[in-house]
């Protein structure tokens, strides 16, 4: 059961946090939110935390308070400005900016937080088994194709057969139907990748964001892959989906050392 808290005078469902299932160092915290525990209403209910949507800034300012108390943040996560790009944001306590633009964060400073949004796009973190360096990605199939996550990995400076990754809540399979070009971007120079396209009735594609990111982990030495198995778009009162409702909120994955 989910306990309450008071808002204005009304109860609000406390948030539901997904907590990664992996051997990562004890130091390493990491969680991906849902769409429970926050106040944001309509087509944002509940807990949005992203400001580019179009939702009351005041609830989305509300909703990430939250996060942060229930999170016990000494420091507020570096939100991105994510453009579906393989660019890589190095945050070590010194970045030029408050939110940078970039669809991956990578850090070695304890209470810094990295931290990506999803609506469907896959949500990759990363830790080492020294607990020296943490890292998140936002792993759509665009970002994917730009090589987002191998980009994540050289970023982290780590010898790969160290690093632990764990994929968190994206669009299943049966659910993501994807055109021709789609496929032709993902599997280019990746052959093994036409296992993670099967026909749709449509004549289209369904396509496994978790496989190919999987695959691609794979091939960059990555042995250590945890995660998957969610559906954004098909688990209607658990996380936001833009391919399910176009207008939605965003949700959080976000990964941090402590001292």
């Amino acid at each position: 059961m989910h306990s309450r808290w008071i808002c204005n005078g009304f109860p609000v469902m406390r948030a539901e946090w997904i907590v990664p299932d992996w051997p990562a160092p004890a130091r390493v915290r990491a969680v991906s939110t849902t769409r429970t525990g926050g106040v944001s209403t309509g087509a944002y209910a509940a807990l949005n935390l992203g400001t580019h949507v179009g939702d009351a800034v005041e609830s989305v300012a509300e909703n990430r308070r939250r996060l942060y108390v229930e999170l016990d943040l000494h420091e507020q996560p570096r939100w991105l400005k994510q453009t579906h790009s393989a660019k890589v944001a190095h945050l070590n306590g010194h970045a030029p900016q408050r939110s940078p633009t970039a669809d991956a964060a990578v850090t070695q400073s304890s209470g810094e937080v990295c931290v990506v949004m999803t609506a469907d796009c896959l949500p990759v973190v990363f830790c080492d088994r020294n607990a020296n360096t943490v890292a998140a990605a936002h792993a759509g199939w665009r970002g994917m194709a730009a090589g987002v996550l191998e980009a994540t990995l050289a970023a982290m400076q780590t010898p790969a057969e160290n690093i632990l990754a764990w994929l968190g809540p994206a669009i299943g399979q049966l659910a993501y139907e994807v055109g021709d070009e789609v496929r032709a971007a993902l599997t280019r120079g990746q052959p093994l990748a036409e296992l993670a396209f099967e026909p749709s009735e449509t004549g289209k594609w369904l396509c496994d964001l978790y496989l190919l990111a999987s695959q691609r982990l794979q091939r960059a030495g990555i042995k250590h892959v945890y995660g998957g198995g969610f559906c954004t778009c098909t688990e209607h009162e658990r996380f936001f989906s833009y391919r399910r409702d176009g207008e939605c909120g965003r949700m959080a994955t976000m990964i941090w050392l402590i001292p």
